[in-house]
This record gives C-alpha cells, structure tokens and sequence, in this order.
C-alpha cells in the first residue's frame, strides 16, 4: 500500500464519520427539542419555500449523480455489493460517498 492510498483512504473515513456526526448531531438535536412525532410535519417543511426546495432538489440530483457514478464505477472496476451503497444514502449522501470510496480504494488496492 503507498502513502498516497493510506492517506486517501483515512481522509475518505474521516469524511464518512464527518458526513454522519454533523447531520445527525442536528437531527437528534431537533428529535429531542421537538420530540420524535414532530419529526414528520419537519420534513414536509423541507420544501416549503423555493429556498428549501432548491436546496434539496440539488441534494436529489447529487444523489442520482453519485449513484449513477457507484452503479458504472462498481462495474468497471468488478467491485462486489457495491449496490450496498446506494441503500446507504438514506442515512445520508455525506455518509454514503465517502465510504463508497473508501471501499473503492480497498478493492483497487486488492486487484492489482
């Protein structure tokens, strides 16, 4: 393994533990200022203004890029449940990304 992959694959982990801390951290904030029956009308409120909804309908389209990117990625290169990180954008594109290229490395640095 290089330098290069062992720092490529510690940043790709920090930004997979980042990607969930930092949403979670809000959300369960939020669950217990509001408690959890709230946690429904507040998504609704996601697209309230044209703000909002512009926000979310580019995270929407990142989400479809990135997985249109592992879908190609994942067969070009011959990497095995790869199709797990698409499921694993539910709990967050932040969290997803990062820890499908973590394992991209892995598996680079295993074929080669």
């Amino acid at each position: 393994m290089t330098k290069s992959t062992r720092v490529k694959k510690s940043v790709y982990l920090f930004l997979t533990i980042i990607g969930i801390i930092l949403p979670y951290y809000f959300i369960f904030k939020f669950i217990n200022t509001n408690g959890i029956s709230e946690a429904l009308p507040a998504i609704a409120q996601l697209f309230k203004t044209d703000m909002s909804a512009a926000f979310n309908l580019d995270l929407l389209a990142s989400v479809l890029a990135a997985w249109t990117f592992m879908f190609f990625e994942g067969a070009r290169i011959k990497m095995k449940n790869w199709w797990l990180f698409l499921p694993a954008t539910l709990i967050g594109l932040s969290f997803a990304l990062p820890l499908f290229f973590y394992f991209r490395e892995v598996h680079l640095e295993n074929h080669q």
